[in-house]
């Protein structure tokens, strides 16, 4: 098989990931899953999509994540993880994946802060006299 690459975002984050057959490694900006996501809770959204599709010892991941916090680049990285599996079988594993919602693609944003005002959509209280 040969090396496949899919993106996944998620806020500002953006996660680049590079899936190749091997023994389950997953490496995200040349440290350990583990090490780069301290939270337990981080590692398991990572891994849902291969613990859905039983394929988390059958694939190396290699990851760039940038931007965003450590919840959103979590998020992104498992939609990423998620296209690349559909782009190695999409017969075998899209139904899954679609199914516990790991295709979707979350596009909410933080809004902007509006000028004159204290956040985007707090106001400052307002006086009659």
């Amino acid at each position: 098989m040969e090396k496949i690459n899919a993106l996944g975002r998620r806020k500002s984050a953006i996660a680049r990931v590079f899936v190749n057959t091997g023994k389950g490694n997953i490496t995200v900006n040349g440290k350990e899953l583990e090490k780069y996501f301290p939270d337990e809770s981080l590692v398991y959204i990572v891994r849902q999509p291969l613990e859905a599709t039983n394929t988390l010892a059958n694939f190396d991941i290699q990851v760039n994540l940038v931007g965003g916090g450590i919840k959103g680049q979590a998020e992104a990285l498992r939609l990423a993880i998620s296209r690349a599996l559909c782009k190695v079988d999409a017969e075998a594993y899209r139904s899954i994946l679609k199914k516990n919602g790991f295709l979707t693609r979350d596009q909410r944003e933080v809004e902007r802060k509006k000028p004159g005002q204290p956040g985007a959509r707090k106001r400052f209280q307002f006086s009659k006299r």
